[in-house]
């Protein structure tokens, strides 16, 4: 069977990080896409250039002056053949360069567009980056710098889904329709375990559950994920503990004994879900 995508053309003037990589989500379903930099490329590629070129792997990629005439005469050519069109930047940057949805849909109705934003609406304007979503909702815990980018993954994975989305409606409609995807959303919808309690430090999820919870070991620490009653009797049965003796002092006791790699070959052959923590 082909890839659900094949055949249908996306056209990206995006950047960073949350456009590229919902563009690479399309392109790995099937669809075809072309990637249109400003003449000074992608910072992403100077910051970490294999990461770039794995998010841009089997596209055409063009460097093209959009403040120019000729430029602009380009990327309206492609959109003339597109099915989607991806943007990051500002609204008014957007109409300036007549390549908001109005604009594109009144000459070419037939593309979708899905419009990355850092707020949504009227607050599209006010500027913001990944770390600045997770510190408003509460994602960055004492203030410490961010594992990953999580807003931005999460978001081209909703960017991609939305012009999958668009698609169907333009199947149902016959013309293209306009998908805004803003990133605080997609902040505070990550914060959602954490704004209703779930992990909250000793919480269910946060540490409050002793089989549910990271432990050190003789050399590293673990993540120990038993947490359905299944994986849990699973657990006590082969580490011998009676239910009454269940304690995170007694699972600390006797996770010490091995090294994080014993205990890792231990849980496969035991269905147990337990993984070392790999080094930041």
């Amino acid at each position: 069977m082909s890839d659900p995508l094949t055949g249908v053309r996306v056209v990206s003037i995006a950047i960073n990080l949350p456009g590229p990589a919902a563009v690479a989500r399309l392109a790995g379903q099937g669809a075809s896409a072309v990637t249109v930099l400003p003449p000074g490329g992608d910072p992403m590629e100077q910051f970490a250039k294999d990461y770039y070129d794995e998010l841009h792997v089997g596209q055409e990629v063009r460097r093209v002056d959009l403040k120019s005439d000729a430029g602009r005469a380009e990327v309206d050519e492609l959109l003339a053949a597109a099915d989607v069109f991806v943007t990051s930047s500002r609204p008014s940057a957007l109409r300036r360069l007549g390549l908001d949805f109005e604009s594109v849909h009144a000459r070419h109705p037939q593309v979708c567009q899905v419009d990355i934003v850092g707020h949504p609406g009227d607050e599209a304007e006010t500027p913001g980056h990944d770390l600045t979503y997770q510190a408003v909702t509460g994602l960055l815990g004492e203030g410490r710098m961010p594992a990953t980018l999580v807003v931005d993954l999460a978001g081209s994975e909703r960017a991609a889904a939305e012009a999958a989305a668009a698609l169907v409606a333009r199947s149902r409609t016959g013309e293209g329709v306009r998908r805004e995807v803003a990133l605080s959303d997609v902040s505070a919808t990550i914060a959602g375990p954490r704004r209703h309690g779930l992990t909250a430090p000793g919480a269910l999820l946060g540490g409050g559950l002793p089989v549910y919870a990271v432990y050190d070991t003789a050399d590293r620490p673990i993540a120990l994920a038993a947490l359905e009653p299944h994986f849990t009797a699973r657990l006590l049965e082969v580490l011998g503990i009676a239910p009454e003796e269940l304690s995170r002092e007694r699972l600390a006791e006797l996770f010490a004994g091995r090294t994080a790699d014993e205990w890792a070959t231990w849980a496969a052959e035991h269905d147990v879900p337990l993984a070392p923590l790999r080094p930041s």
